[in-house]
């Protein structure tokens, strides 16, 4: 099982003056919920995900080696034009890699990102933002190190993202992404997601998530606030047990297939992920009141016509909805005819289960 020390390079057998990658990474939906944090980004529970795939950020990297080495040099452009405000979470995400990338501040980098979902749209950014650069960073570290494994790639890749933003982490690689120690789940790991160990049922196979945007604006309360006030939640313990308790669980349903015991374990963490926040102190509450309209309809819905049709709720009033890809027809026509309405503009993205990062250009 590898440490964060075994991520930090001893040397480096290759050098390199400029040069552009670019790759794309995919946000992610959790099946189980990852509610609160230790230090360094560790999760305080395990958590399991699907990943996307036509929701990602795209980022392409161009780096020049640069003479004055005791500072991070970089230009970020989102959509082609300069963004002042991402520069902050960059600076901070250097700052935190730098002891694993010690090669950063040996070059000016330009980064420039671009999102295929609309910005502001209410689908979180940061997951598909930080895992996409992650993926750049490590891109240039196997061109410094080629003898470089691809599982020490991937990993490490994942380590970095995490550090960016901790649900990054489980956009890097797989399907079916694990995240957080637990026992039931071969080298599942803190520090980094891991692909789900074994081979997922056929009833998963490119299972649908049709995202209703209920509201885009910004969250009244950021999910790093909502994380730091589980430390002295009332409920943490029970919750944190509980999360272990479901990913047992859902790791034998994604095996054999059970999709009435999916979707009670799929539901029951999204609205704890909200019990939590409703009974912290202070205790706020991200859904709306078209949250609930939504979630009503689909479980009536889900009664009268016996369809496998369930929701997820990320930290937000947004509403997931999942189902197999053979009901695909009947249940876009359910959220065209009755969900649509309770959607802010009538926006939803259709998507489904996803492979990961994936490498558009090398140069």
């Amino acid at each position: 099982m590898r440490t964060a020390t075994d991520f930090i390079p001893k040397s480096f057998s290759s050098t390199i003056e400029s040069g552009t990658f670019q790759w794309s990474a995919p946000s992610n939906i959790a099946l189980v919920k990852y509610w609160g944090k230790k230090a360094h980004q560790i999760p305080a529970n395990p958590s399991v995900s699907f990943t996307l795939d036509a929701c990602k950020t795209i980022t392409k990297l161009t780096f020049n080696k640069k003479e004055n080495h005791d500072h991070f040099s970089f230009d970020l452009l989102f959509e082609g034009k300069p963004k002042e405000d991402f520069k902050p979470k960059i600076q901070k995400f250097f700052e935190r890699i730098a002891v694993y990338c010690p090669y950063l501040k040996q070059f000016h980098f330009t980064i420039d990102t671009q999102n295929t979902f609309p910005h502001s749209s209410g689908i979180a950014s940061s997951a598909s933002g930080m895992a996409a650069l992650a993926m750049n960073v490590m891109s240039l570290e196997k061109v410094l190190n080629p003898e470089m494994t691809e599982d020490y790639f991937y990993e490490k890749a994942s380590f970095l993202a995490r550090l960016g933003s901790g649900s990054a982490c489980r956009s890097v690689k797989g399907k079916v992404v694990v995240w957080g120690n637990h026992a039931d789940i071969d080298e599942s790991s803190d520090l980094f997601g891991v692909e789900f160990p074994t081979e997922i049922h056929a009833n998963f196979n490119n299972y649908q998530d049709t995202i209703l945007l209920v509201d885009k604006g910004e969250k009244q309360v950021s999910s790093t606030v909502g994380h730091d006030l589980m430390h002295d939640h009332p409920y943490a313990e029970q919750r944190f047990a509980q999360a272990h308790e479901n990913l047992s669980k859902l790791r034998i349903i994604l095996e054999t297939g059970d999709l009435e015991k999916f979707i009670a374990i799929v539901e029951s963490e999204a609205l704890t992920l909200h019990a939590m926040m409703m009974t912290s102190m202070p205790y706020f509450i991200l859904m709306k009141p078209n949250t609930l309209e939504i979630i009503n309809a689909i479980w009536k819905f889900r009664k009268a016509h016996n369809i496998p049709v369930c929701f997820t709720l990320d930290a937000g009033a947004n509403v997931h909805v999942l189902y197999p890809e053979n009901d695909k027809v009947t249940v876009l026509q359910f959220i065209q005819h009755e969900l649509v309405g309770y959607c802010q503009n009538g926006q939803y993205i259709c998507d489904a289960i996803g492979q990961g990062s994936q490498l558009m250009l090398e140069n």
